[in-house]
């Protein structure tokens, strides 16, 4: 069987805790798109850990970690991010990586700088992690793939190739110092050097395991909203995030994917420019960004501030529609017991109209919220484990939320921690 843990929003949801604390049950957990330009903050009894590459489920003996040929696989952060865990206590992970991945090289990473920097006040608000780059060298069908590490005659023909077209944008575009073929070869051979023990045919092997009727867990990155054909493009990422990517970036049948857990949070954050309706400013957002998640909302990669707002019933309808939702993972709502009402946007008022559903980028720019505010409950909720425990006006704003967007709220995270979760029918 295979469950899917997404995101609804823009990201930064919790799905790192969510996909914790189901690995319990879990055989395999495979990431199936993006890179390490976004992380997951997890706590369990090892500690607090950001991860950028590593799936969610690294923490168990018993799972089976995947890198699916969705990924864009920066090898170095990779080998990093095990040794760092290992550092730490954690046992050894076994993980496995596609042999149809490709490869975020030294000068996807370059590249990034170099257009953010060209855009200036323009630019996307790249973490500057590659990502864009690897994904348009890949779909230009220049991207080096984990396959080819093991074709030496091959490499070497690409690597002058690529070299080639590479330094016309660094010489006219961006007047950088060009790349060396023989450099980008080296990199490549000691890329092959540290990833040769995980190499592995990922499709072949989650065929096998499905036909032993393992548990597989995929895990996404980002929300929703930053889909590069669903989202708010262009302020996007570059791959899709998803559940339906899940199939083609993990190598499995689409009919094999049985239930999508997407994770909303109880209020809104956001890394990085584009629309962002339900936003707040000023003291109201600083208090709200300094109680949020586990020691505020600052980005596990970045370390920035993210930007945050209330609820938006408008973006998570879509973003749940938009992923398929089967049950919803409603998280951080202990972060909200400070305040004396909740505000939540219903709808958002358009030229003048208002509407439920979420529109394109250009009327979203254009868009205001409209609010509803909900009396809080003004006590801390962590610890309580059964729903029926939890304040009255806390429950009806889980119960009006589920309401709105329309999808089942099956489990909510009040706190940080693996077991702070209350599972609801």
């Amino acid at each position: 069987m295979v469950k899917a843990v997404v995101g609804a929003n823009w990201g930064d949801e919790g799905k790192g805790k969510i996909t914790d604390m189901l690995g319990k049950e879990a055989d395999i957990i495979v990431r199936f798109q993006g890179g390490a330009n976004a992380g997951h903050t997890i706590i369990n009894d090892y500690g607090k850990f950001a991860l950028h590459t590593l799936p969610s489920g690294v923490f168990y003996d018993h799972i089976t970690s995947i890198i699916g040929n969705g990924v864009a696989l920066d090898i170095p952060v990779l080998f990093k991010e095990i040794q760092s865990i290992i550092n730490r206590g954690v046992p050894k992970p076994k993980i496995l990586v596609s042999d149809r991945a490709q490869i975020v090289m030294s000068y996807h990473k370059d590249f990034d700088a170099y257009e953010e920097e060209r855009l200036a006040g323009k630019s996307f608000g790249s973490t500057k992690s590659g990502i864009a780059p690897f994904y348009s060298d890949k779909y230009a069908k220049i991207g080096f793939q984990v396959s080819e590490l093991f074709d030496d005659k091959l490499l070497k023909e690409k690597v002058v190739r690529v070299a080639e077209q590479k330094n016309v944008m660094l010489e006219h575009l961006y007047h950088k110092s060009p790349i060396d073929p023989d450099d980008l070869y080296k990199e490549l051979k000691e890329y092959k050097e540290m990833i040769e023990p995980y190499v592995c045919d990922v499709s072949l092997y989650l065929h096998n395991a499905l036909q032993e009727g393992k548990h597989i867990l995929l895990e996404g990155q980002l929300g929703s909203l930053k889909d590069p054909d669903h989202g708010i493009y262009p302020m996007v990422t570059s791959s899709s995030t998803l559940a339906a990517y899940g199939a083609i970036g993990a190598g499995i049948p689409p009919y094999e994917i049985k239930q999508i857990i997407t994770v909303c949070k109880a209020y809104s954050s956001a890394v990085g420019g584009g629309a962002f309706v339900s936003e707040i400013f000023g003291d109201e957002a600083e208090e709200l960004r300094h109680r949020g998640g586990d020691g505020g909302e600052y980005g596990a990669t970045t370390g920035r501030p993210r930007r945050v707002g209330w609820f938006d019933c408008v973006a998570s309808k879509y973003g749940c529609r938009m992923q398929g939702t089967t049950d919803v993972a409603f998280t951080v709502l202990d972060v909200l017991g400070y305040l004396n009402e909740i505000p939540v946007c219903v709808g958002y008022e358009i030229n003048g109209e208002v509407t439920t559903e979420f529109p394109v980028t250009h009327l979203l720019e254009k868009a205001r919220p409209v609010w509803r505010k909900f009396p809080g409950w003004k006590c801390d909720i962590r610890g309580i484990k059964k729903y029926e425990d939890l304040p009255e006006n806390c429950r009806n704003y889980i119960e009006f939320i589920e309401q709105q967007i329309g999808y089942p709220i099956t489990m909510i995270s009040n706190g940080p921690g693996r077991d702070d979760i209350i599972y609801r029918n």
